[in-house]
């Protein structure tokens, strides 16, 4: 370990929830289940909509798209906790810490843009319905994919870089199960002036615009439903942004519980406990949430799951054929 500004920091230590070992398989078994649950619910998401030619628009195309950095976002920090809480270690290395931060970064912000094209995706087609299939080409998809991409690839890039100028302190322990940037940079024992203004900037970049974008598009769906005369049409309407709005007010409401329960309590204990909510939960919630809420993708699961079950078979009796 560093033991001051001028030694280079090798490793730092994640604290994790509980120190007591009794607890420790619970801990263990709880987020396994989670992981595996996000893994296989995501990974169904993303195959039923690529095996079924009727779920290739915009909006699924999207859907496939968080579903895979749903996928990537927990692989981030839950794998790691997991071989840590098996091997009973608590170290990560100060290369490894840096690179989870980057990819937790990097799929925090994909996240909060994916949802926001989600969002204009749904402006779109309830607003300008006409003219829906010429606006959202599959072009325009694909490039504001890629934007998102660039742009968190630049942020988190930004964000790491001005963490490797810091030295720190002797103390390198990490009251969370991951690195997570804010606590990282208080480790340090150097001056921290620069890296709070590009982690705030980055706050306000990332995360406040693309709210802006969502709030505002969706105050143009709403005034667009209040528009439309038959409560069938509004209804209708409404169906199609539901699954969506419900997965945009998970995220934004735990994001937004973590700050203040966490400003509350003065402790990165509860921080932590708090954070597991949109690092965990909402990940693993939404493929339930658009999987129960949409007719499409139901009927697409057991289109899929129907495959499976009759190719194996078929599969098998060759294999036993001479």
């Amino acid at each position: 370990m560093g033991q001051g500004n001028d030694t280079r920091t090798s490793e730092f230590v994640l604290l994790g929830f509980s120190k007591e070992p009794a607890l420790q398989p619970l801990v263990f078994g709880l987020f396994l289940s989670m992981y595996l649950i996000t893994v296989l619910g995501n990974l169904l998401i993303i195959l039923a909509v690529s095996s079924d030619s009727h779920l290739h628009t915009p909006m699924y195309f999207f859907l496939s798209n968080l579903s895979l950095i749903d996928i990537g976002f927990t692989s981030t920090t839950i794998p790691k906790m997991l071989v840590n809480i098996q091997t009973q270690s608590k170290v990560i290395t100060y290369e490894g810490c840096i690179t989870q931060m980057y990819f937790f970064i990097l799929f925090a912000g994909l996240d909060v843009f994916l949802l926001t094209v989600m969002a204009y995706d749904r402006f779109v087609a309830i607003c300008h319905p006409l003219h829906y299939t010429v606006i959202m080409n599959p072009r325009l998809c694909r490039l504001l994919v890629l934007v998102s991409w660039i742009m968190c690839i630049l942020n988190s890039l930004l964000q790491s870089l001005v963490v490797l100028r810091l030295s720190f302190c002797p103390n390198l322990e990490i009251h969370h199960f991951f690195c997570e940037l804010k606590q990282v940079v208080q480790l340090a024992c150097s001056d921290t002036f620069l890296n709070n203004m590009v982690m705030y900037f980055g706050v306000g970049l990332m995360g406040g615009c693309p709210l802006a974008g969502i709030l505002y598009s969706y105050s143009k769906i709403v005034s667009s439903i209040r528009g439309i005369s038959s409560a069938q049409g509004k209804y209708k309407a409404f169906s199609t942004c539901a699954s969506h709005l419900s997965v945009v007010s998970l995220f934004y409401g735990t994001s937004a519980g973590v700050y203040f329960s966490s400003a509350a309590a003065h402790t990165s204990h509860s921080s932590a406990t708090a954070s597991v909510m949109y690092t965990v939960v909402t990940p693993m919630l939404n493929p339930f949430i658009y999987s129960l809420r949409n007719k499409d993708i139901k009927r697409a699961l057991k289109r899929f799951v129907g495959m499976v079950v009759i190719k194996r078979p078929i599969i098998m009796g060759l294999k036993k054929c001479p």
